[in-house]
């Protein structure tokens, strides 16, 4: 039976190495498996975008040689299912509207963990809202396939969380989880930076009714301050210069513990590549939530 894997990036910059690593891990883990290997766009934050991204985010993962299979999907263009999703919880009371400003969660002590105010006490009908979906008050779990068992004690204090923001945009937590349905996604190999947040999304495929997928989360390379690289801490672009490519390729499949040939940096992209899906191993990428160190 075929398996699907997709790469998830958002529009908010150029791909930068700890992209790479994510797109690297998640291409190798499904071709070896001579599975499906989707590209999604979430654009659900126009806000944050940067004008053009999308476009060039594409054709840095076609110039590293990660061919994926099948359209392109764009959250933006996918409102339509989202809002069904968020009327079926709705309407099984597994998500209410929600009116509460930071202002008024603050002077609750509520900002880090919902109190569960607009639950218990409805706002008006009409009223500009979110939406929160409940949390259950549960130990939860999951077995990611690299960092292993992962348990999550009940914990009140986590608290029922927002799939739809008050400005009028879906929420991440949302659209990741019906998307990965609607796709037919079964495994999910990402950054830890969002191991966190997986409990949340299961939450939501149980309470949807939709299957789980496998979850295996990659570390998280970081600057020198310890800060994840992205637009926000200047993350560099991806070099597109040929050697560079094959420079880039080398470095990440070391990162991930993949063990390259001497020979690498002789090798074209897709010809490197092609030798990474044939020794790809997870059990080699690194273990533990304490993150590899950008050394470049």
């Amino acid at each position: 039976m075929s398996c699907t894997g997709r790469f998830a990036p958002s529009p908010t910059g150029p791909l930068h190495f700890g992209s790479l690593l994510a797109a690297l891990a998640s291409y190798l883990d499904i071709r070896a498996q001579g599975g499906r290997w989707l590209v999604r766009i979430e654009d659900l934050d126009p806000p944050r975008e940067m004008p053009g991204a999308s476009k060039l985010i594409l054709e840095t993962l076609e110039q590293f040689q990660l061919h994926w299979d099948g359209s392109v999907v764009y959250q933006s263009q996918r409102h339509a299912l989202y809002q069904q999703a968020i009327d079926a919880l709705l309407d099984k009371q597994l998500a209410y509207p929600c009116q509460c400003s930071r202002k008024q969660m603050q002077q609750r002590g509520a900002l880090q963990a919902y109190d569960g105010y607009c639950r218990f006490h409805p706002p008006a009908a009409g009223a500009q809202t979110s939406v929160r979906a409940i949390y259950p008050d549960r130990t939860l779990s999951f077995n990611d396939r690299i960092q292993g068992e992962r348990i999550y004690p009940a914990d009140p204090g986590r608290g029922d969380f927002v799939i739809f923001r008050r400005d009028g945009f879906f929420a991440y937590q949302l659209a990741v989880i019906v998307d990965d349905e609607e796709q037919g996604v079964d495994q999910v190999v990402r950054g830890a930076d969002l191991i966190d947040e997986t409990p949340r999304q299961q939450v939501l495929q149980q309470h949807l009714g939709y299957h789980t997928p496998s979850y295996a989360h990659i570390p998280v390379l970081t600057n020198h301050e310890g800060q994840k690289l992205s637009k926000q801490t200047f993350a560099e672009p991806l070099s597109l210069e040929p050697l560079q490519i094959r420079q880039q390729l080398h470095r990440a499949l070391a990162l991930l513990g993949q063990r390259p040939p001497a020979d690498a940096f002789e090798l074209s992209p897709e010809a490197l590549l092609s030798w990474a899906v044939r020794h790809w191993s997870l059990d080699r990428v690194p273990r533990g939530l304490t993150f590899v160190q950008e050394t470049g």
